[in-house]
Parts: C-alpha cells; sequence; structure tokens
C-alpha cells in the first residue's frame, strides 16, 4: 500500500472522497471479499495507480463493511468504480472491464505519463539547452504514440539545434489533416533557420569543395564549420566521408571530432546511433 492507495471509513471519507477530489481525481473501487470480479479489478487499478504515481488517488471502499458510504454513492453491484473530481462522481462504471478500457476511461481525467516530460522539454528549450529540449521532447513524442502537438515541440526543438534535415523528415510525415497552423510555423522557422545557416565561410567552403572535391582538408574545415554551426548531421557527414578514404586523416583529428560530435548528442540520440554504426563498420 502507499500514500496513493487508500482504504475507505467512516473516518477518512470525507477528507479523501470528497476534499482530495477539489486537488486530483479519486478513483473510488467498491468491492466486498465474495465479489469475484472485484479480485480481477482491484489489482489492475492498483498497477494503474502505482504507474501514474499520485496522479489520482485510488480509494477501496469494502461495501459489506461501510455500507453506509456505498450507499450515499447509490453503489447497487459490485464491483463499482467512480471518478471524483470536484466533490462530485463525474464517471464510472459498474463490473469488471479490460484493462484497455478502464486506461481510456481514466485518461480523460488524468494528465498523460509524456506531459511532465513535454513541459521539462519546453523548460529547456526556452533556456536555450537545445541539446537537452531534443533529446526529453524526443522521449515524450516516442512515449506519447508520436502524438501530433509532442510532433510540432520535438519539430521545433530539431529547428533551433539545427538539426534541420531530421525536422524537415518529421513534417514530412504530417498527415494533410493535421497541417495546422503550428505544422505552418515550425515550417516557416525551418526555412528560416536554412537561410541563416549559410555564412559566408561555410558558403566559400562549400564553393571550394564543390571545385575540388577530393580535398579532404576544405571538407574537413567544412565539417568543422558545421558542427561550430549546430547542424551535426553534416558535420558527421562530412567526417564520415573524410575516414572512409582515409581513417588517420589529420593525424586521427578527424575521427575525434566524430567521436566527439557522436558524445554531445548524446547517449540514445538516433543521429548519434547512426554514424555511431558508420564508424564502427569502418574501424571493425
Amino acid at each position: 500500500m502507499t500514500e496513493h492507495i487508500v482504504d475507505i471509513d467512516e473516518s477518512n471519507a470525507a477528507a479523501l472522497l470528497i476534499e482530495e477530489s477539489h486537488k486530483r481525481p479519486v478513483v473510488v473501487d467498491f468491492w466486498a471479499d465474495w465479489c469475484e470480479p472485484c479480485k480481477t479489478l482491484m489489482p489492475m487499478l492498483e498497477k494503474i495507480a502505482l504507474e501514474y504515481d499520485g496522479a489520482f488517488l485510488l480509494a477501496k471502499v469494502n461495501a459489506d463493511e461501510q455500507g453506509m458510504i456505498a450507499q450515499q454513492f447509490g453503489v447497487r453491484s459490485l464491483p463499482t468504480v467512480m471518478v471524483v473530481q470536484g466533490g462530485q462522481p463525474v464517471d464510472g462504471f459498474v463490473g469488471a472491464q479490460p484493462e484497455t478500457q478502464v486506461r481510456e476511461m481514466l485518461g480523460k481525467y488524468l494528465p498523460k505519463p509524456w506531459d511532465a516530460l513535454l513541459q521539462q522539454g519546453m523548460e529547456a528549450l526556452q533556456n536555450g539547452d537545445t541539446q537537452q529540449a531534443v533529446a526529453v521532447l524526443r522521449q515524450a513524442w516516442d512515449e506519447s504514440g508520436k502524438a501530433h502537438d509532442i510532433a510540432m515541440a520535438y519539430a521545433t526543438a530539431l529547428v533551433e539545434a539545427m538539426r534541420l534535415d531530421e525536422a524537415e523528415a518529421l513534417l514530412a510525415d504530417v498527415r494533410m489533416a493535421d497541417q495546422d497552423a503550428m505544422y505552418e510555423q515550425v515550417r516557416a522557422q525551418l526555412q528560416l533557420k536554412r537561410e541563416a545557416a549559410k555564412s559566408p565561410e561555410i558558403e566559400a567552403l562549400e564553393a571550394r569543395l564543390h571545385d575540388n572535391p577530393d580535398d579532404l582538408d576544405v571538407l574537413h574545415q567544412l565539417g568543422v564549420q558545421y558542427s561550430n554551426n549546430g547542424q551535426f548531421k553534416e558535420a558527421m557527414e562530412a567526417f564520415i566521408t573524410i575516414l572512409r578514404k582515409d581513417l588517420e586523416h589529420a593525424d586521427g583529428a578527424t575521427k575525434r571530432l566524430l567521436l566527439d560530435t557522436i558524445a554531445a548528442l548524446g547517449k540514445g540520440d538516433p543521429l548519434a546511433a547512426d554514424y555511431q554504426r558508420k564508424l564502427y563498420s569502418l574501424l571493425y
């Protein structure tokens, strides 16, 4: 038993069923020892309560022992589950239900597990920590089943982190029906960043490389400029292209730069993992 799962009797009913419901949803499970479906439903509710870690209070009422409370809530058969908010029952069901349906009902009243990640990622973005924002918002995006609003937050972070190809790929997967004002805003930001990314130094190096495509030293300098500009994919592509032709280029400096860029992106980053695999395939 935890502080988020409680047994209810007349001494705590008012505080936990009514007063507490003004602070967070209270899920009330009316059960009894003789009720077989109750024995399936209660462990499921307890598991969900532990998973949500305090987002709601699970209040268990033994209807045989607390007949007055069950009567006040109009309980006629067991198990009965009610969601209480603001002192009033707002939803519920009677009888055992599959876990998917229980979660669907609770989902209407509870914060999603990824809401905290979304908030954390947006705060990191506001604080200018784009690497942290990308990592956290990618996790929120994955856990939410790639929900549209979180996809747009993640795309914004990718744009701010100058990971423009990844942002573009993400936007390309957005269905026509979901191409809303937020989508248009992120796409516009992406185009502006693409224009701004063309610094005179980068343009000059790209021109030199165009004239001498086999000049690995110019490509190395270009990779450094990309990295300094936050264009990590372009930087790593430049470095891996060099290493495919000369694994010890610049006395190993190119390899170290690639490893440093992979490390900077952080563990679990799919772009970093992709280039780590490419490097390992050259080394081993």
